[in-house]
């Protein structure tokens, strides 16, 4: 059965329909005839060469298939592996691809890229691609190439990500968007009242407001033009101080050794689930222990329980303050 992309499509335009026609859904501009004597470089002249240009002609030479065609071509790749059908049903939509990338041109300048992205989800999507569910391979294919496309612009748009989260995906989209909406119909576009719009927390939206409101600065840059002072000097440093570190390790110091005296006291069955349960890298199950000496698991965690309240009457004891340490054991 066909599986829908694991990456979530965070987009308002419409799904084609299954009946329509797929030439419905190509542009315009890119099925326009183009003089071949234009696409061809001149051999040995320096001229600019438009690489968008190329591809489109290229790919206008490929045929729109019938839904007929369609099925017939899908049916031999699932059935048989076909490799040759698989490429004929790929090269046929390469132009839905350039539509879908053109949705996004005004996010990202590089259109190439991004019809590269969406020409991965187009092969992504023959592969999950059931011919028997009676829905046409493009109506199929769009959401896996709107989805490699986001999720190229997500993890592009910016040297650290913008949107990790669902809401913040959603935002990333639509917050312009929607500003532009709530301005049209008369009201200030506060983060409240997007919030509720957009069905996500004021807080968010207030966060990837400044994160698309900023931009990214080297910590190398100088902080003024002729300064040698630099972003990162003018950063503090969240690192521990050497007193600090050498308090830190005398105090690890401390608790490894009272640890040890501790172990000392030990006798038996509780010194093993000391050593073997509560102090092991590996802990040994109940179920191992409890096997070891011929006893239930129940038994084995009595003895744990019991252990764990010497351990705290004594840590107690030897340390006025031991922060946390309840907590942990």
């Amino acid at each position: 059965m066909a599986e829908y992309p694991p990456i979530e499509v965070v987009d308002d335009s419409e799904e084609p329909s299954e009946d329509a026609p797929v030439e419905a859904v190509l542009l315009d501009d890119v099925d326009a005839p183009v003089d071949d004597a234009e696409a061809e470089e001149p051999s040995g002249a320096l001229v600019p060469f438009d690489a968008l240009q190329r591809y489109l002609s290229e790919i206008r030479r490929y045929p729109i298939l019938t839904r007929e065609e369609e099925h017939e071509l899908a049916v031999q790749y699932k059935e048989l592996g076909d490799i040759e059908a698989a490429y004929t049903l790929v090269r046929s939509n390469l132009r839905l691809v350039v539509m879908i990338a053109r949705e996004y041109e005004r996010a990202f300048r590089n259109l190439l890229d991004l019809i590269q992205e969406g020409n991965i989800g187009l092969m992504e999507s023959l592969k999950n691609f059931d011919p028997y569910r009676g829905v046409r391979f493009p109506s199929y294919a769009v959401w896996w190439i709107r989805a490699y496309i986001i999720r190229y612009l997500m993890n592009n748009w910016r040297m650290v990500k913008l949107g990790t989260t669902q809401a913040q995906r959603r935002l990333f989209f639509n917050l312009q968007k929607e500003k532009e909406k709530l301005e049209a119909e008369g009201f200030v576009p506060g983060a409240k009242l997007i919030a509720q719009r957009l069905d996500v927390k004021e807080s968010e939206v207030i966060e990837m407001d400044q994160r698309l409101s900023g931009r990214d600065v080297s910590t190398d840059a100088p902080m003024a033009q002729g300064e040698s002072l630099t972003l990162l000097n003018t950063l503090t440093d969240d690192s521990p101080t050497p007193e600090e570190q050498l308090a830190e390790d005398e105090y690890r110091e401390a608790v490894k050794e009272r640890l040890r005296t501790f172990g000392e006291s030990l006798k038996d069955k509780e010194l093993v689930v000391f050593r073997e349960r509560l102090m092991a890298e590996q802990p040994l199950t109940l179920r191992e222990i409890g096997e070891r000496y011929g006893i239930s698991r129940e038994r084995v965690r009595q003895i744990e329980n019991r252990v764990k309240k010497k351990l705290k009457s004594y840590l107690s004891e030897e340390f006025e303050v031991l922060e946390g340490f309840n907590e942990r054991a």
